[in-house]
């Protein structure tokens, strides 16, 4: 009786699975429609130049009016100076995190303690007058370098003109 009821069970499960099992359509779906891929977004331009608060950046933006000169011996901004200096104050108020160092200079002619002095008073000069034209005080450091960095090495007027000078310089 074991054989019969297994075989009767099998036949049973069969005929049940037969039962269930699905006809074929007649006519089959039609393929999905393609579908386009979602348009990747833009690639992100990165801009090209130097990157904004370097010091190749300022120097792009105000020319040569990075660094201003004096006469022999003297501290004071003449109107040359003032408009290097403005253009200077435009470029810091178009970018308030810029924080930078004006450096003073002077010839080699002078002792180094007296040129050191001059170096220091033609920086807070030109530090001064951007503070004027609304530069905050706190974003600009002075320091004097004397004559221990010339720009041109002759010893002639030409060469000490270059040599007497304030550069604004951007600390990164």
């Amino acid at each position: 009786m074991n054989k019969k009821f297994a075989i009767i069970l099998l036949l049973a499960s069969a005929t049940t699975l037969a039962a269930c099992a699905k006809k074929a359509p007649e006519v089959l779906p039609p393929p999905p429609a393609e579908t386009t891929q979602p348009t990747p977004p833009a690639p992100q331009v990165q801009p090209t130049g130097p990157q904004v608060g370097s010091q190749a950046h300022f120097a792009a933006a105000v020319g040569s009016s990075t660094t201003i000169y004096f006469d022999t011996d003297r501290y004071n901004v003449d109107s040359q100076d003032a408009a290097a200096l403005q253009a200077q104050a435009q470029y810091f108020a178009r970018y308030p995190q810029v924080t930078f160092t004006i450096e003073g200079h002077a010839d080699e002619r002078g002792t180094r303690e007296y040129n050191l002095a001059l170096g220091e008073r033609r920086a807070t000069a030109a530090k001064n007058y951007l503070v004027s034209l609304g530069v905050d005080t706190n974003r600009i450091s002075v320091v004097s370098y004397g004559k221990e960095r010339p720009v041109a090495l002759a010893s002639n007027e030409g060469a000490w003109a270059q040599n007497r000078r304030a550069a604004s310089v951007i600390i990164n």
